[in-house]
């Protein structure tokens, strides 16, 4: 019973971040409703409404042919350094408003809306068992741990004169930043008590898990970085952590499902990724009506 219900919450936590990718286009008329998807081929139709170069790199539209090919890695800025990560942090502030960022925080809510009736029990269930398996999950999602390993990263690449490595250790300091900026003042606003506290809970708040948000953007960097196939053993780690968090009784499910939202947005926001651009164009259809083309425009690299 209690591997079924791991196997559930790890679930649970990982769908606001797969359905982060799913961007989702209609179009409707008086008499139907047309959905188009963003492999649309738009032969007669032509679009201005693309998004311009970013400040790390030259953007192309490659059309329809983006869809037939892997993402690419996002491209390496000329400066890494601790400089170029707070000039970065300010940038990714006000990257945030974003519609994708919307649509990830509005599933993650959904989910986390979905996931409330079971707070009150859930935890008492998986308490007592497999007690050493989860120990390590309050250090492992940890702030001062999860710097360290990012420093670790980005020292490593400046010493050894690796400016990717030291780009992907700078991201993900970025999103641990951006992490918390998102997750403090959302526990400070809500004042959810932890499921062992009574009265106030002050600025050791519940809602939402910062060990889940912190551990989730730094899987979400490592894959925008990395792709799926590296970024496994990352989001199964995120997984195992949130889950921990439930195992030591420090937070409810709601909690880490929309922690786990919160650092999906965070590792979106910092990587500046092909998949950020898109562009909604609104076209008329033969015999009247409207549909929304998709295009989407990709990161052109040397």
């Amino acid at each position: 019973m209690t591997l079924r219900l791991i196997v559930l919450i790890s679930i649970a936590v990982a769908i606001p971040m797969r359905l982060s990718a799913q961007p989702v286009a209609i179009a409707s008329d008086q008499d139907r409703t047309v959905t188009a998807a963003a492999n649309t081929q738009p032969h007669d139709f032509r679009t201005d409404d693309v998004a311009g170069p970013s400040a790390r790199g030259p953007v192309a539209n490659d059309g329809a042919a983006v869809d037939e090919q892997p993402a690419a890695a996002p491209p390496t800025p000329e400066h890494t350094g601790i400089r170029a990560l707070f000039y970065n942090v300010v940038e990714d502030i006000t990257k945030l408003p974003a519609l994708q960022n919307a649509y990830i925080a509005a599933i993650g809510g959904g989910l986390a809306l979905a996931a409330h009736p079971a707070d009150p029990t859930l935890n008492a269930k998986l308490g007592g068992h497999w007690d050493t398996f989860f120990a390590p999950g309050k250090y492992i999602g940890g702030t001062a741990e999860q710097v360290a390993m990012s420093l670790g990263v980005f020292a490593f690449g400046r010493l050894m004169d690796e400016p990717k490595v030291s780009h992907l250790g700078n991201d993900l300091l970025q999103a641990q930043i951006i992490s918390e900026f998102l997750i403090e003042p959302l526990k400070l606003a809500t004042q959810r008590l932890r499921p062992y506290q009574t009265g106030h809970c002050g600025l050791n708040c519940s809602f939402p898990s910062g060990h889940a948000s912190v551990t989730f953007a730094d899987a979400t960097v490592i894959e925008r970085h990395l792709g799926w196939k590296y970024s496994a053993i990352g989001y199964a780690i995120a997984a195992y952590v949130a889950t921990s968090r439930l195992h030591d009784n420090d937070h409810f499910f709601s909690d880490v499902v929309f922690g786990a939202a919160t650092g999906t947005i965070a590792g979106r926001t910092v990587v500046h990724h092909a998949s950020d651009y898109w562009a909604f164009t609104p076209t008329p259809l033969p015999g009247g009506g409207v549909a929304i083309l998709v295009s989407r425009t990709t990161v052109a690299h040397p």
